[in-house]
């Protein structure tokens, strides 16, 4: 709407370095203290989010911001004042909050599904590769909606819908810099600006610089994070704006824990000390570079029809190094290997437009959508790909190996090309104040080209399909709605891991469907939200005849509640917790037939609280505890790794300090230093191979984070 797009004068101011803004920060120390304030959350997103981190409203895809009451899907957010107050970094630590969200994976997912490389995932609205680290600063909120959506977004696995919304121009002036410490040495400065460039308030803009770097919690081991974001708005008249996006991730990690697997028959072992050298290497980790370019026009021709429509540009070229230590006895042998990246660069350019209305015949009220969107997507294979043996150890006694001599990952050819584009019709009919029935149809079309490594093409599918979607909305009072959803959804097939004998082979699409039952209360500044579902879908895997394809099919049957919001002036939670029973079925085998799906807990809880101490206005407490219980290693069921507490203990205190509002802010995660394993995952990502076997990656352990903001 318009009242969204306005905003207050501003001017471009220019960013200290680290130096400097900690002397900024140190100097308003010093001054004498004014009226306290609390800072829970940007006052900007205060219609969407408020500062007790309640959604009112979340954005979802072609129907637009819509009230969260008045969706039939289960949708969580993360807002930008709730990733500032829990110093979160990455979007991948933003998910650890959510319950029903596996986001340790290399792509995220929720319900137990694996999502897909792009079709899942979005920066507002357009398509992006998921393969790679994302920055939490340069986003505004990330919406999740639980399950399928292939009826609003095209095809898509059952996975849940990821949209990334960048940062917009503020509303008030922003300057607002940020100096942090990490543990064992590591420093961060981070600077968000926003406003207008001119008096006429037509030119806005939003930029965000962050440079982080210094070792991390292994002895010899680095991370560092560089990025430059940029968002601009051109305001052609009061109903007409240009949003444009722009930016720069650097992200790389040196000595890091590797990965870990087992050989065929081989027990999963207990999590070892991540801190341990040699579980990682010192040459080994990931170096990655993101970018992302977007422009998106927005036009309302009144008060009832609007128009949107942009395009983008997201190119992931990566580098991995990953150690994977593989464990080869049950005395706790392994050999480590690196070297494995199938693909070093995805490159995406998406599209999207829709056309919005609101309109009534006699007693009916419609809310109809037409949209489109879709992307080109085109993977690139170092031409020498492959295992590259480093050496071999124990858990009871790693060792450092000298670097191997690793190939030229940006010597590459394309392997794979993805065309999809969808067009969606769907209409949210309103009968009276308390019915109200959603309709929703995509047809779509996708093509996929496989090529080798001298340009030939090697296979090619095409398909066409419908993706339906039907929701009956009841409104027993004006705060509560229960709702019921179907969905069936179209879905590129997925590609055959290294080491298969159709090794980058892209299975042809397939079809999987979800029924969903849910309730929606609203209390005024809290919500509570549950749902009941079952999602059925084919599944593919790499058999004992060494070839990746559709071998069984998964179900998963699952409840999920989660509540955020303030329960009074004193006490804000922000929690969920989520069962699930995941099963695979019709493999013909009595050993996996039946059995738990590798790597998943069946419940999983996050539970965070603050408490706002009413005699010290501005201080607050948060504590966190995250609950999982075991997930099995292997597809027969008869290896597991064991469930974990982990808790977080926090703090933050905010003052005006020189007229200039000031927020200190310190965590401590994993506080009773846990080894755990974080993340359990089907050894292909995508489908277990031969051995049946999981990959996994250890937790982080004790670390702490302290920041000093100033809004200046």
């Amino acid at each position: 709407m318009p009242s969204d797009r306005r905003h207050k004068r501003y001017r471009f101011r220019r960013i200290p370095p680290l130096s400097i803004l900690v002397a900024l920060c140190g100097s308003a120390s010093a001054q004498e203290m004014l009226p306290t304030i609390d800072v829970r959350s940007d006052a900007s997103q205060a219609a969407d989010v408020t500062p007790d981190y309640k959604v009112n409203r979340v954005e979802l895809g072609p129907l637009g911001k819509k009230s969260l009451l008045d969706t039939p899907f289960s949708v969580n957010t993360i807002s930008e004042g709730f990733a500032e107050n829990q110093q979160i970094q990455s979007v991948r630590e933003a998910f650890r909050f959510i319950p029903s969200v596996q986001g340790e994976n290399v792509r995220p997912q929720t319900r137990g599904v694996q999502a897909s490389v792009v079709q899942n995932t979005r920066i507002d609205g357009l398509n992006i590769a998921a393969t790679t680290e994302y920055p939490i600063e340069e986003f505004q909120r990330i919406d999740v909606l639980n399950g399928i959506a292939g009826a609003l977004f095209g095809p898509a696995q059952p996975g849940g819908t990821f949209n990334y919304v960048m940062k917009r121009p503020t509303a008030d002036p922003l300057q607002r810099l940020t100096a942090g410490y990490l543990s064992t040495g590591q420093w961060l400065a981070h600077a968000d600006l926003g406003g207008f460039a001119d008096p006429e308030h037509r030119f806005g803009y939003r930029l965000n610089l962050l440079d982080q770097d210094g070792a991390s919690y292994v002895d010899n081991s680095r991370l560092q994070r560089q990025l430059a974001s940029f968002g601009g708005d051109i305001h052609f008249s009061p109903d007409t704006v240009l949003e444009t996006n722009a930016s720069i991730y650097h992200y790389k990690t040196e000595g890091l824990p590797g990965t870990f697997a087992v050989a065929k028959g081989v027990l999963f072992p207990a999590a070892v000390d991540p801190t341990k050298v040699g579980y990682g290497q010192p040459w080994g980790g990931d170096d990655n570079t993101t970018t992302f370019l977007s422009g998106r026009i927005k036009h309302d021709f009144n008060e009832n029809w609007s128009f949107s429509a942009g395009v983008s540009r997201n190119t992931s070229d990566r580098a991995s190094t990953v150690p994977t230590n593989t464990i080869t006895n049950n005395a706790g042998n392994y050999v480590t290997t690196a070297a494995t990246t199938t693909y070093s660069l995805d490159t995406v350019n998406s599209n999207q437009a829709a056309l919005n209305g609101r309109f009534e015949t006699g007693s009916l009220k419609h809310d109809l959508v037409l949209a489109t969107n879709g992307f080109v997507w085109d993977r690139y294979t170092p031409f020498k790909t492959g295992a590259i043996r480093a050496g071999s150890a124990s858990l009871d006694n790693p060792l450092v190996y000298p670097e191997p001599n690793f190939p030229d990952f940006k010597n590459r050819y394309r392997s794979v090309n993805t065309f999809q584009q969808s067009l969606t019709l769907g209409d949210t009919v309103a009968f009276n104040d308390q019915w109200s029935v959603m309709g929703a149809i995509s047809d779509s079309w996708i093509d996929t080209h496989n090529y080798n490594s001298v340009g030939s093409l090697t296979s090619a599918s095409s398909a066409t399909g419908w993706s339906p979607l039907g929701s009956i909305m009841f409104k027993p009072r004006k705060d509560i709605t229960t709702y019921y959803t179907y969905a069936d959804s179209l879905q590129q097939g997925d590609s055959a891991p290294a080491g298969t004998a159709n090794q980058g082979q892209v299975l042809a699409p397939y079809r999987s469907n979800q029924n969903e039952l849910g309730v929606k209360f609203d209390f005024g500044r809290f919500n509570l939200n549950a749902a009941l579902y079952r999602i059925e879908r084919p599944y593919a895997y790499t058999g004992t005849d060494n070839i990746f394809s559709v071998k069984g099919t998964q179900i998963n049957r699952g409840i999920e509640l989660m509540g955020s919001g303030a329960i009074n002036d004193e006490w804000t939670v922000f929690s969920g917790m989520t069962f699930i029973d995941p099963r695979l079925y019709n493999t013909g085998s009595p050993q996996t037939d039946g059995k738990r799906i590798l790597g998943l807990s069946q419940f999983v809880t996050n539970f965070l609280v603050e408490y706002h101490v009413p005699t010290v206005q501005g201080l607050t407490f948060s504590g966190n505890v995250t609950y999982a219980t075991n997930r099995p290693t292997n597809y027969a069921n008869t290896s597991y790794v064991s469930g974990y507490t982990v808790f977080d203990l926090g703090m933050r205190y905010a003052q005006l300090v020189a007229n200039k509002r000031v927020t200190f802010r310190f965590d401590v995660f994993n506080i009773g230093d846990l080894h755990y394993w974080a993340n359990v995952t089907p050894a292909a990502q995508n489908g277990y191979n031969a051995t049946g076997s999981a990959t996994g990656t250890l937790g982080a352990p004790r670390t702490f984070r302290a920041s000093l903001q100033v809004e200046l």
